[in-house]
């Protein structure tokens, strides 16, 4: 499997993660068939943001209501890892729903991508995913 999105779109979410340092920062991915078209960055409510991330429930409950009034849909989510690898944490994996949704993991110079699976080979969580850039 692979992800596809432009570097552009990537550019702006590195962007984003840098500014954001010390916090994670984190968003919403949007597009279909594992192509991402667009985002949207969110607030981070975690209480503790240098080191977690999670997405306020406003600007997701926000984005699935206008998936289904046919707006775009939620292919996944971002967040960043200031301080580390863009490698799933054990924290991102208690989180993570096994809602096969993708996870852009980034630190504003690298980016992985994982698929947030039933038993996954990360953490019984996340399975790798090839990231394509273009």
């Amino acid at each position: 499997m692979i992800l596809s999105l432009s570097s552009d779109i990537l550019s702006h979410l590195q962007q984003q993660a840098r500014n954001g340092v010390p916090l994670e920062i984190c968003g919403l991915l949007f597009g279909e068939n594992q192509i991402v078209s667009g985002f949207k960055q969110a607030r981070n409510i975690a209480q503790h943001a240098n080191r977690q991330f999670e997405i306020d429930p406003a600007a997701l409950i926000e984005a699935e209501r206008a998936a289904r009034d046919g707006g775009p849909a939620i292919v996944g989510y971002y967040h960043s890892h200031p301080r580390g690898d863009v490698q799933p944490s054990q924290t991102d994996a208690a989180s993570a729903a096994a809602d096969e949704r993708i996870w852009l993991i980034i630190n504003g110079r690298d980016a992985s991508a994982w698929r947030a699976t039933e038993n996954g080979e990360i953490f019984g969580r996340f399975n790798p995913i090839a990231l394509d850039c273009q």
